[in-house]
């Protein structure tokens, strides 16, 4: 079993939704990247797709979406982006996936050598402690706190069900950046007191794609994915 990663597949839920307003190098993105997929992974393989997956707004809208990656080899893990406001009943979405396809949110999923969590992440405080987009105590903070709780939850639960076996987790925000990289972050500590292997990401786009880290850091391997970041082809993130 070999694992891959992409994310950000920004698919346009059923409307024309062109990608290529965001530059020349989005055209015919997906396109590309089934050509890639098809190319490189088998039906034994896994497949993380951390989230921003549809455009849609309601499952309804999405579904074409997810079929469409479903026809693609390999288990695919997807989670949910910030983007994905079609994503709301786990329990309706799980029984609407194609068979190859698994929605992790907050909990873990035992793909045999490997089990895999993860939660969506938030944008990361201050290095002074207030939100990033607000004072402490703001909304973001709220959420942060509450997101900090849920990859915690889906850690342990993927500790209870991994024993000695690798634990990967998927993370939609980033949960490092470069002003963070002396002290770490609540989500870095928590990867790391976890023992996880790697730990892929997505969101980040266009210049701020330079921002994202990809390497080691106190003992977990992290990998930026989002699909443009990748230059549109699957990372082999097998260890």
């Amino acid at each position: 079993m070999r694992i891959f990663a992409i994310g950000d597949l920004h698919l346009p839920g059923g409307d024309k939704k062109p990608m290529d307003v965001f530059g020349p190098h989005w055209e015919n993105h997906f396109e590309r990247i089934s050509t890639d997929w098809r190319a490189r992974v088998s039906d034994q393989d896994v497949v993380l797709i951390p989230g921003d997956i549809s455009w849609a707004m309601q499952l309804d809208k999405a579904l074409e979406d997810l079929r469409r990656i479903g026809t693609l080899p390999g288990r695919k893990l997807i989670l949910r982006g910030n983007h994905d406001y079609w994503w709301s009943s786990l329990t309706q979405l799980r029984s609407n996936l194609p068979e190859n396809m698994h929605a992790v949110q907050n909990d873990a999923y035992d793909a045999g050598d490997v089990v895999f969590c993860g939660t969506r992440g938030w944008t990361l405080p201050q290095t002074g402690g207030a939100a990033a987009d607000g004072p402490a105590g703001s909304q973001d903070e709220k959420i942060f706190r509450r997101e900090v709780m849920r990859l915690e939850m889906s850690l342990q639960a993927a500790r209870r069900l991994a024993g000695e076996r690798p634990v990967f987790a998927m993370m939609h925000y980033p949960p490092l950046l470069p002003e963070y990289a002396r002290g770490g972050t609540e989500f870095t500590r928590l990867l790391t007191q976890y023992g996880v292997s790697r730990c892929v990401y997505g969101h980040l786009h266009g210049a701020s794609v330079q921002r994202g880290f990809s390497g080691l850091y106190d003992g977990v391997q992290y990998d930026l994915v989002s699909c443009d970041a990748l230059h549109f082809a699957l990372k082999d993130v097998s260890l």
